[in-house]
This record gives C-alpha cells, sequence and structure tokens, in this order.
C-alpha cells in the first residue's frame, strides 16, 4: 500500500473508489470535507471542531457520542465567553437509546413519537395523560 505524507502544506485530496482503512488523519484542517457513499464502520473523531457538521443518511447503530459540547473549564481551548450553537435532530430513528448526564436544559420535543420514553424512569406518556386530564 502507497503511503502519502502531506505536511504543512495546503493539499486537495480526490479520493474514489479506494481503499484506506486504518488511516489516520492526525492535527489537521479538513475543513469541508465531504463523504459520499462510505463505509466508517469504526471509525473515530477525537477532539474535533465539528460546528456546523452535517450527517445525512446514516445508519448509526451501535454508535457512541460522547462528551460532546463547548471545551469544559481546563481544556486550552476553553473559552468561558463561548456558546455552542443548539443542535438539530430531525427525522431521527433513536428507538432504545440512551441520553445520559447531559445539559438538555432548553430543548424542545415536537412531533415526536414517545411510547415507552422514560426520564429518570418516570413515563412521558403518562405524564402528558395526566397534564391533559388536570
Amino acid at each position: 500500500m502507497e503511503k502519502i505524507l502531506l505536511d504543512n502544506q495546503k493539499s486537495m485530496l480526490d479520493i474514489k473508489e479506494s481503499n484506506i482503512d486504518d488511516s489516520k488523519i492526525v492535527c489537521a484542517s479538513v475543513q469541508r470535507l465531504y463523504f459520499e457513499d462510505v463505509n466508517l464502520e469504526g471509525s473515530k473523531i477525537v477532539n474535533a471542531n465539528m460546528t456546523d457538521f452535517e450527517i445525512e443518511g446514516a445508519q448509526m447503530g451501535g454508535a457512541y457520542i460522547h462528551n460532546v459540547g463547548m471545551p469544559p473549564p481546563g481544556h486550552p481551548m476553553y473559552d468561558i465567553n463561548a456558546k455552542q450553537k443548539p443542535l438539530r435532530f430531525e427525522d431521527c430513528n433513536l428507538e432504545g437509546s440512551t441520553i445520559s448526564h447531559c445539559d438538555l436544559s432548553g430543548i424542545s420535543i415536537l412531533d415526536c413519537k414517545m411510547d415507552g420514553l422514560t426520564i429518570n424512569g418516570i413515563s412521558i406518556e403518562e405524564l402528558m395523560e395526566a397534564y391533559s386530564n388536570r
């Protein structure tokens, strides 16, 4: 397999019908990177600025998304005045998923199927029914 090294230079790669399994991109700017019809199984993105990042038409079974948000105090990129842009999830199947230890303040849930949804073990269906009957 050929090894290509690109150091401290602006380069545009056009990769088609290729196998670049087990490749690493470290300390690089890859803004506006475009993936189409790719297999990213087992891939990992670490310490990345993914502002305005978009994922469309992806199968994400078993995905593990964690430590997402603005850099925390103590991180070299921490900025006390920085505000994270809101995230949007649309037309997603999150059935059976778990959301834990997350800041969900100010979230709006609209037109979603919520059968079996619980928050801290409390049924949302029962809460909504009790609210409607009050």
